[in-house]
Order: C-alpha cells, then sequence, then structure tokens
C-alpha cells in the first residue's frame, strides 16, 4: 500500500507543478478558443492541461517501476507498456485537437486505433464472467472487438461530461478511487498477482486528477481539453480491461462451487464494478447520442443537453450542479464497493435508498441554500454563512452632518460648554479652518 501511495503522490505532485508552465504555454501558443454556444464559461480559458496529466502519468509508471514490489509487475506483466503506447497515442491526438479542432471521425479512428496499440501488447478481454453461464473463454477477435468497444465507449462518455469546472477531473478521481479500493482487495486478500496492474493504473489515474484538479475547479485557470479528458478516459478503461480480462473470477473461490446467491455475487462484480464506476458519464453518452439522432443530427454534434447542462438550467449553481454529479457518482461507485464486500447484509441497500432519496431531495431543490452553524462559518464558504444583522439605520430626524457631529463633539464640548448650537456649529468651523495650510 505504501509503494501505491507514493505512486498516487509523486504523480499528483508532477501533474501540479507543471499544470502552471503548461497554462502559460497554452496561452502562448492560442490554445484558448472563442466562447462557443454550448459553453459556460464567459472567459477564453486556455486548454492542454492533458499535457500536464500525460507527464504525471509517465511519472508515475517510471516511479512504480524503481519501488521494490511493484518493479515486478513491469518484469511479469507487459500491461504498463500497453498502457503507456495508446494514452501516447491518444494524448497526441488530443492535443492537436485542442489547438487545431481536428474532425470527430478523425479522433474517432485514433480513438480505436490506440486501443488496438494496447491490444497488440497483451491489454486485452481474454474471458467473461456470464450469469447463468459461468466463466466464457473469448476468441482473439471477440477480445479485440470487446476491448476496443469498451475503451471508445470509456473515452467518449468521459469526454461527453466534460463540461463544467472540475467536474470530469473529480468523477473520474471518485470512479479510480472507488476501483482502487476494488482492485487492491483483489491483489492483497486473495493472492492475485494479475490484479496488480489495474491497481496501478487506479493509483496514478487518482494522482493525474488530484493534481489537476487545484487549477480546474471553479472558476477555472485551464482546461484538460481533449488531451486530458481522452487520457484520464482510455487509463479508466484499461483498469477495467485488466481487472474484467486479466483475472478469472474462480481464481477468487479456488474453484469451488457456487450455489447460493451470496456466493455468486463476488463472481460477476468483475463485469458489474467498471460500468458502475463510468455509469453517470455512460448515461450521458447514451441520452446525447439518442437526443441527438432523434432531432437528425450526428451523434458527434455538440449541444447543450448533457445532465450538467440540464442541471444549471433548473436554477443550480456551477458548484452545486459539480457536487451534485460527484454525489452520484460516489454513490454508485462505492455503493457497487460495498456491496462486492458484504451483499448479504441489508444495511448496505438501506444505506444506498436513503442516500438516493437524499440525492433526490438535492436535486429538485435547486434555490434551497443551506446555512452553516455559528462556530462552522470560518471553514465554510461565504454564501454559506449567516448573513449579518443589519446595522441599525440613523434616525431620519437628525441633521444630515450628525456623522461629523459625533467626530468633534469632544473637542466642542470642552471649549464651548453651554453654548448654543451656533456657537457649536462655529467652533466646528474653527476647527476645520485651523487645519487649513496657510
Amino acid at each position: 500500500m505504501r509503494e501505491y501511495l507514493l505512486t498516487l503522490c509523486i504523480t499528483a505532485a508532477v501533474t501540479y507543478l507543471l499544470t502552471g508552465p503548461v497554462r502559460k504555454f497554452a496561452i502562448v501558443a492560442g490554445a484558448m478558443p472563442e466562447i462557443r454556444a454550448r459553453d459556460v464559461h464567459r472567459e477564453p480559458t486556455p486548454r492542454l492541461g492533458g499535457i500536464a496529466m500525460f507527464f504525471g502519468l509517465c511519472a508515475g509508471l517510471l516511479t512504480a517501476d524503481h519501488l521494490t514490489n511493484l518493479s515486478q509487475l513491469f518484469e511479469r506483466s507487459n500491461e504498463p507498456r500497453a498502457l503507456l503506447s495508446g494514452a501516447a497515442l491518444i494524448w497526441l491526438i488530443g492535443v492537436l485537437d485542442d489547438k487545431f479542432e481536428i474532425d470527430a471521425l478523425i479522433k474517432l479512428g485514433g480513438q480505436m486505433i490506440a486501443a488496438g496499440v494496447m491490444v497488440m501488447q497483451g491489454l486485452t478481454i481474454l474471458w467473461l464472467p456470464v450469469p447463468g453461464v459461468g466463466t466464457v473463454a473469448l476468441t482473439q477477435w471477440q477480445g479485440t472487438l470487446l476491448t476496443v468497444a469498451l475503451v471508445v465507449i470509456t473515452i467518449n462518455a468521459v469526454n461527453f461530461v466534460d463540461g463544467l469546472d472540475g467536474l470530469a477531473a473529480g468523477m473520474v478521481c471518485i470512479a479510480s478511487a472507488a476501483f482502487f479500493m476494488y482492485a487492491y482487495r483483489i491483489w492483497y486478500s486473495y493472492g492475485i498477482e494479475a490484479a496488480a496492474p489495474a491497481t496501478l493504473f487506479a493509483a496514478i489515474l487518482m494522482g493525474m486528477c488530484l493534481g489537476f484538479l487545484p487549477h480546474n475547479m471553479h472558476p477555472a485557470r485551464i482546461f484538460m481539453g481533449d488531451s486530458g479528458s481522452m487520457l484520464i478516459g482510455l487509463v479508466l478503461a484499461a483498469g477495467a480491461i485488466s481487472i474484467t480480462g486479466q483475472v478469472d473470477p474462480d481464481s477468487l473461490f479456488g474453484g469451488s462451487e457456487r450455489s447460493t446467491v451470496h456466493q455468486m455475487v463476488p463472481v460477476y462484480i468483475p463485469l458489474v464494478m467498471p460500468l458502475t464506476i463510468i455509469a453517470i458519464p455512460a448515461a450521458d453518452l447514451i441520452l446525447a447520442i439518442v437526443r441527438r439522432t432523434w432531432r437528425g443530427q450526428s451523434p458527434f454534434a455538440a449541444d447543450r443537453g448533457h445532465l450538467h447542462h440540464r442541471l444549471l438550467e433548473i436554477g443550480h449553481s456551477h458548484s452545486r450542479a459539480v457536487l451534485i454529479m460527484y454525489f452520484w457518482s460516489a454513490l454508485i461507485g462505492f455503493g457497487a464497493l460495498t456491496y462486492s464486500v458484504h451483499s448479504a447484509s441489508m444495511w448496505i441497500v438501506l444505506s444506498v435508498v436513503i442516500l438516493s432519496a437524499l440525492g433526490l431531495v438535492l436535486l429538485l431543490l435547486p434555490r434551497f441554500t443551506p446555512r452553516a452553524p455559528r462556530w462552522a462559518e470560518a471553514v465554510v464558504p461565504p454564501r454559506y454563512r449567516r448573513r449579518a444583522a443589519p446595522a441599525t439605520a440613523p434616525d431620519a430626524s437628525a441633521p444630515a452632518d450628525a456623522e461629523s457631529v459625533d467626530d468633534h463633539r469632544a473637542p466642542v464640548a470642552a471649549g464651548v460648554s453651554g453654548v448654543n448650537g451656533a456657537s457649536a456649529v462655529g467652533s466646528r468651523a474653527r476647527v476645520v479652518d485651523r487645519s487649513r495650510p496657510r
């Protein structure tokens, strides 16, 4: 665990430190497109944040290669090199798109080629746990087609959800955190070495997102662009492919017979878990394709009908819309993770139902602004603090210069005690005259 955490921290540090210089480079290179109709930001913002994220990925893999235990992973498996090859290709395509706005079909072809590069180096799905049948071995063509399809779907799902400041990076970070816990449990608890690459990919992906988020939270100083969204989508898909298609579910139980539902559930979690971590982006992707096709448009035509756009339209603020998407991602991902550990516990199902109801309440109350208690006002944003009591309004019958009278009340009273108001005014005038330069 310490080596995984060290890899995560180094990846986050490199990504964070490089994002500032990358922002300056993006401004100089002119990677600041004009505001489009579907955009929600109001000022041109530089892109190319994926450059820092890619170098963070390289730093994480290089660090893991020099650690005592993780270095053995590079000797036994070719998956880290396969990931780096596919990531370099998809990152290059994303950089070109951030600068020159290449065609959507060209990007789709590049995504398929990047997935094919990973398949050629061994990162592919070999078998699938099918409910009611068991573990089914796939042919080479079946595995290749399924791997390419999963990579393309995941990349575009993450790319479609990247519409608000910090949304894509935060959602992917939450999903990779749940996935890391699941993969680490399989690797550590069951002693299955085939789960080590997926665990490493999830740790590095968390570091990439955590290092970029401080620069990307609202109001964002830089966007990750397609060079970043497609990159983290590919890394997320690579981890899912590794643990779904490389880890034999029967090895979790030593080939024992599973007759009860409780015994069968963990077998299908490797198939379900990759779907849960991209549930929200995948739902947004499917809805976008159906919506655009129904209107007679291209599935790749951009619009303002995504889930985060709808949250803004019904009255949610930018930050609240992002937090709601975070909430649902965490609920689905960590709910599936918890259920995979204790599938027979009804408390888990009950907790998920209660949290879902809470999420619906937050979703349907866009204008509700919670107020923090007095003792917590120092650590919450100003919009959540209780408003201070308004100051007492001055008496309408008081003279217009009441404030100035109060300012000079002491010196006037000292010299003209018992005189009328006119003398007081005169004294005040003399005081003012003495202050004038001669």
